[in-house]
């Protein structure tokens, strides 16, 4: 793959022509676009003391869609030619049928920069990140004699898009990725037990290979694995539960954050559906969707239709007071997109997804929150979980997890989860800390087969009467 700049309108799909099959293909239509992408990606991963894997991918696509009322035409094809092209317009077009649509203004372009634009793989060479994954196992085996398997990863991608929109507006992004993930076993007594953290975000390697960075990853991967190592079973029941700030608000995103996307609710599917401007969450809980936080993973400057990124509120001191809109649920639900169509790549249409999603913090001492519980627990970690959009129920595992009886904060527990409702659970949160925080950089989202890079976060947070699944006392 070519590393010149990713300008398919001027080479492989020539301005003009390409102009004319996309005008073709929405003439009567009410939105459209031809959204072109070049992507590059490499993996490493150092496992047992060992190189493992280590992979390079390369591709580049368009996709040409025709939007009508509620129906949309996608085509997709990784030939980047107008013979493809055409081929892909004549397919959209049948969801056009007569027409009789009006062509939606296309977005107001942004001269925003949130990230760098520089190629994160080209910034290291190969044998720095080996060595860099090399010196991570040694660390980590050095750090404690416990220790019995090290596994390491280091990844980096460049996805370079452009958009081409019936009225021949045309814009552009770059968005670099790069992430660094470490895992640890240890053993003790026959018992084995595991911890991991990483994180990273739209940023170069330089900052992740510093061992500044890598090592307070290893150590965290390390203290994870040895609390598991004196938990006890977890017990069973319903309960208070303090959640820790940043990475657990991976329920928040899960929980809520799916029932917000416009899609759901246009559809009446979510648990949220209907209830814009009521009292859906406690006084005092603020949740956002943002886009344009700098260099973290789940922002972009613009969305996959062109749509500048934003910051949403989504729930203010408890009223439900927006949702999250790609272009086609927005004007169909008579509001202004927010900048949240996101597709995985070109051979996927677009749809409302998270970005950012975090909820605010309070005034609290999270100390003081947790030595408000009587008997119950306080989860620190996450890890997955599942959850129904219809009725917002989640069931989700714990990583880290302490028994709180009395304010005091006892022995680690093991095989903890989080069972509830979204919408409920929002009406439980009885305090909030002052110490809310994003995640690390390491999450995707799934939907529809789709996968994009995500971020969360949240305060540590006290809610009432969750109930927890473990060992029965």
């Amino acid at each position: 793959m070519t590393n010149t700049p990713f300008r398919p309108f001027e080479t492989t799909l020539p301005l003009t022509d390409a102009l004319t099959q996309l005008q073709s293909a929405t003439d009567g239509a009410d939105d459209g676009e031809i959204f072109a992408e070049r992507r590059k990606s490499e993996a490493l991963m150092f496992d047992d003391g060992r190189l493992k894997t280590a992979s390079y991918d390369a591709s580049e696509g368009f996709g040409l869609r025709a939007v009508h009322g509620e129906v949309t035409g996608y085509a997709h094809s990784s030939e980047m030619s107008i013979n493809a092209l055409k081929r892909a317009a004549q397919t959209a077009r049948l969801a056009v049928g007569d027409g009789g649509g009006t062509l939606a203004d296309a977005p107001t372009p942004t001269n925003a920069r949130l990230y760098t634009d520089a190629d994160p793989i080209a910034g290291q060479g190969f044998a720095v990140k080996i060595e860099t994954l090399r010196e991570i196992d040694a660390f980590c085996r050095d750090l404690d004699s416990r220790v019995v398997q090290v596994s390491a990863s280091l990844a980096a991608s460049l996805q370079e898009i452009e958009i081409l929109r019936p009225d021949g507006t045309q814009l552009r992004e770059i968005r670099p990725m790069t992430r660094v993930n470490v895992s640890v076993i240890v053993e003790q007594g026959g018992r084995r037990e595991s911890g991991s953290a990483g994180g990273g975000g739209r940023i170069g390697l330089d900052g992740l290979i510093d061992p500044a960075d890598w090592q307070t990853k290893a150590r965290e991967a390390l203290r994870i694995a040895l609390v598991n190592l004196d938990a006890v079973p977890a017990p069973a029941g319903v309960m208070d539960v303090a959640l820790g700030p940043g990475w657990p608000g991976i329920l928040l995103h899960e929980a809520i954050g799916h029932g917000l996307e416009g899609d759901f609710n246009r559809k009446g599917t979510s648990a949220f559906a209907g209830l814009m401007g009521q009292q859906v969450a406690a006084r005092g809980i603020t949740v956002l969707d943002d886009g344009t936080i700098p260099d973290r993973r789940g922002s972009i400057t613009i969305d996959d239709e062109g749509t500048p990124s934003g910051r949403n509120t989504l729930i203010d001191d408890g009223i439900l007071v927006g949702f999250m809109q790609d272009r086609q649920n927005a004007r169909l639900m008579g509001v202004a997109p927010t900048g949240n169509g996101r597709r995985q790549s070109y051979a996927y249409a677009p749809m409302p997804r998270m970005t950012n999603t975090y909820m605010l913090g309070g005034d609290a001492n999270p100390d003081d929150l947790v030595a408000e519980i009587k008997d119950g627990i306080w989860a620190v970690g996450f890890g997955g979980g599942q959850v129904d959009i219809a009725n917002g129920k989640f069931v989700f595992s714990c990583t880290e997890a302490y028994r709180v009886r009395n304010g005091k904060i006892g022995a680690p527990v093991k095989g903890a989860t989080l069972i509830g409702d979204g919408a409920t659970a929002l009406t439980r949160i009885r305090g909030l800390g002052n110490d809310m925080a994003l995640d690390p950089g390491m999450g995707n989202c799934g939907k529809d087969g789709q996968w994009v890079p995500v971020g969360v976060g949240q305060p540590t947070v006290l809610m009432d009467g969750l109930t927890v699944g473990g060992a029965a006392t």
